[in-house]
C-alpha cells in the first residue's frame, strides 16, 4: 500500500510549508459529500495524528488516515499548472467514476 506525491507536488508543498513557518508536511484523506459520495481533503500538518500512516516522497511527509486509505490506497498527489489555473491533481486508480462538477468521486 502506498500514496506518492511527485516532485511538482512536493516543491509545492514545501514552498509552503516555508512561506507558514511551520508545518512537517500534508495530511490526505476522503469525506462523504457531493454528487458521487466522496471528495478528496486535504490540509497541512503541525503534528502527526494517532493512527496516521505516513509516507514520505521528495522529502514531503505525507499522512493518510487508516480509514481513507482504503479509498486512496496507489495515489498520485501531482501539482499541475493548466492556463491560469494550478491545483492538485489526484491520479486515483480507485476511481470509478467523477461527478460532472469535479467536486466528488465513486471507488
Amino acid at each position: 500500500m502506498a500514496i506518492t506525491l511527485t516532485e511538482a507536488a512536493a516543491r509545492h508543498v514545501n514552498r509552503y510549508l516555508t512561506r507558514r513557518g511551520k508545518g512537517i508536511g500534508v495530511r490526505l484523506g476522503v469525506k462523504t459529500t457531493g454528487c458521487s459520495g466522496l471528495a478528496y481533503k486535504l490540509e497541512y500538518v503541525d503534528a502527526p495524528q494517532e493512527g496516521d500512516i505516513t509516507f514520505e516522497n521528495h522529502g514531503v511527509k505525507l499522512m493518510v488516515d487508516p480509514k481513507s486509505l482504503a479509498y486512496l490506497d496507489g495515489t498520485e498527489l501531482d501539482f499541475v499548472r493548466e492556463g491560469l489555473n494550478e491545483g492538485f491533481r489526484f491520479n486515483n486508480p480507485n476511481e470509478r467514476d467523477r461527478c460532472g462538477c469535479g467536486e466528488s468521486f465513486r471507488v
